[in-house]
């Protein structure tokens, strides 16, 4: 079951006609492709996700789940969206009210263990190892958790662990969700594999609750009862992607002679059909072009300059333009003599002819600044560094200046 419908407010105009799973990622897949190709590689082939949140762009990008090997008679990818029936008047109340309201698909399968990820995570794993744990332990319910700096603990759910399995896990002595003052530094990766008649009771009982969350409620209920919960230990790399400087780093670490995520070593598997990406033209590099430490995509023309970059489909970079330390989504155009330094463009805009966003040339940008997609973008506009641009803004809402860190609406 992938936890796949939410958005997130950090991640601001990002997610402002897409859920958080389907964001853009790498060049040309989307988040959500991770815990996908993570589940076909585990050899789990039975998937649910549950979609609340404007979910159009993540149907037409899962299609019928062929991408990922999950088509045939036992096998599949189902999405759950929230319905309304003769017990059921609402929308998904959270993530725990999201799974009890298909627990009828589930059990439909009678499965042995159930699997709940969350669908905007970066990450690869064989869930395989967990779920062997899981049995050998014969747990209630494990917790894959991952460390994290101390600084960064209160931001996650936390567990305190025994450490009965070394390296490998052990048993979850007291289980936190979001800590002011965080006492240990493992943290839940939101993945998370239940016994399901324990899972089953759970959330019946939570259906009494105000509260509908698998941290702030399941999880300590199980605690609190006793159940046997464990910790699977995780030691790769992990992006967790909430805020737009998170999703900006995630991508970057693409880039460089080792980079930190390897999408072909990972496996990952993406829907090429989705956006026609399986038929774009090949990279267009004009003779005076430079690509350095880049990811540039087919569909792509590139007669300008381009640094450490990630580069999606059918975006075009003319002469005499710039690009460093950017993310630009499919169809962006870079008229001549722009410059854009720590960037992130989201679909369909137009940046028109020397057009300055971030950092001047000569200076490093710190903070990213987002564009908001199908914009038109002025010659000689300048937009400052950590500026937020929001999608569709009118002609007449454009100045030449938009200062560092603005919100332009």
């Amino acid at each position: 079951m992938i936890l796949a419908g939410g958005r997130v407010d950090e991640l601001n105009v990002l997610t402002y006609y897409r859920p958080k799973s389907a964001l853009p990622f790498g060049g040309f897949g989307r988040v959500i492709d991770f815990a996908l190709s993570n589940l076909m590689n585990s050899g789990i082939e039975r998937v649910a996700i549950l979609s609340q949140y404007r979910s159009y762009s993540l149907i037409n990008h899962i299609g019928t789940g062929a991408a990922w090997d999950m088509l045939g008679r036992n096998r599949g990818i189902s999405i759950l969206p929230p319905y309304i029936g003769s017990d059921q008047t609402n929308w998904y109340r959270g993530s725990a009210d999201a799974v009890y309201r298909n627990i009828d698909f589930v059990q439909y399968y009678e499965p042995e263990q159930i699997l709940i990820l969350s669908g905007d995570h970066i990450y690869k794993m064989d869930y395989q190892h967990m779920i062997a744990y899981h049995r050998e332990k014969d747990a209630d319910l494990t917790v894959g958790v991952i460390r994290v700096k101390p600084d960064q603990a209160h931001r996650f759910g936390i567990a305190a662990l025994d450490d009965e399995d070394g390296a490998r896990g052990g048993r979850v002595t007291a289980y936190w969700e979001k800590p002011q003052e965080p006492e240990s530094d493992w943290a839940s990766l939101t993945v998370l594999c239940f016994k399901p008649e324990v899972m089953y009771r759970l959330l019946n009982e939570n259906q009494n609750d105000v509260s509908f969350e698998f941290g702030r409620d399941i999880i300590p209920r199980l605690m609190k009862a006793g159940g046997r919960v464990y910790a699977y230990k995780f030691c790769g790399y992990w992006g967790y992607t909430r805020t737009i400087e998170e999703y900006w780093q995630s991508n970057m670490d693409l880039l460089g002679q080792a980079p930190l995520i390897d999408m072909e070593k990972w496996g990952f598997r993406t829907n090429l059909d989705h956006r026609g990406i399986r038929d774009f033209q090949p990279v267009v590099v004009g003779d005076d072009a430079t690509v350095h430490d880049s990811l540039v995509y087919n569909g792509s023309v590139v007669d300008g300059t381009v640094r450490r970059s990630i580069i999606f489909p059918g975006v075009i970079v003319e002469k005499g333009a710039v690009i460093e330390d950017s993310v630009l989504f499919f169809n962006n155009h870079i008229g001549r003599n722009c410059r854009l330094s720590k960037v992130v463009a989201d679909v369909n805009n137009t940046f028109g002819e020397g057009v300055v966003v971030g950092a001047e040339a000569g200076q490093q940008a710190e903070a990213v600044t987002v564009v908001g997609w199908n914009n038109i973008i002025p010659n000689q506009v300048v937009i400052g560094e950590g500026a937020t641009i929001y999608p569709l803004l009118g002609s007449g809402r454009w100045k030449k200046v938009v200062a560092a860190g603005e919100v332009l609406r």
